[in-house]
């Protein structure tokens, strides 16, 4: 068994789709970045990456590399679950914190546990999603980005 964490951090941007675990979050704003700036996606990605020891997301996906401009997250997902296949390991499970004064992500968690299950070949029991909030404290606490973090845990394959 081997473990990876994972960090990734949006600030606001205006004019722009909210997307966390692979779900539009309806929004004013959403976050800025190459990609669809999916940070939830970003931290599971890291600590997969991490776990198998082959870096992290952006090598693989770099944000001055044209062909992931406004990707989906879930895209860079199931190419980092088939890196973690290619090097003979498997995905045990997957915990997530996201840190944001909003939104509320209640309603859609059980969503972003199926598409981070599906796109991982797991069973939802296996992603877990947690949230909080930075008690109005700097600049995730005056709601001026969201961060996530995550721990994956993979098993060599026999």
């Amino acid at each position: 068994m081997r473990v990876g964490i994972g960090y990734d951090i949006h600030r606001f941007e205006d004019g722009r789709p909210l997307f966390l675990g692979g779900v539009e979050i309806p929004s004013k704003k959403g976050l800025a970045g190459h990609s669809d700036a999916d940070v939830m996606i970003h931290a599971v990605c890291d600590a997969l990456l991490g776990a198998i020891g082959a870096g992290d997301i952006g090598e693989h996906f770099p944000d001055d590399d044209a062909a992931y401009k406004d990707i989906s997250s879930l895209k860079l997902l199931s190419r980092v679950s088939a890196i973690v296949l290619e090097k003979g390991f498997s995905v045990e499970n997957v915990d997530v914190v996201l840190v944001a004064e909003e939104p509320h992500i209640s309603p859609f968690k059980s969503k972003m546990r199926e598409n981070i299950s599906k796109h991982l070949g797991i069973d939802p029991d296996k992603v877990n999603i947690k949230a909080t909030t930075n008690e109005g404290i700097g600049s995730l606490g005056r709601a001026e980005g969201i961060s996530a973090n995550a721990v994956a845990m993979v098993k060599e394959m026999e």
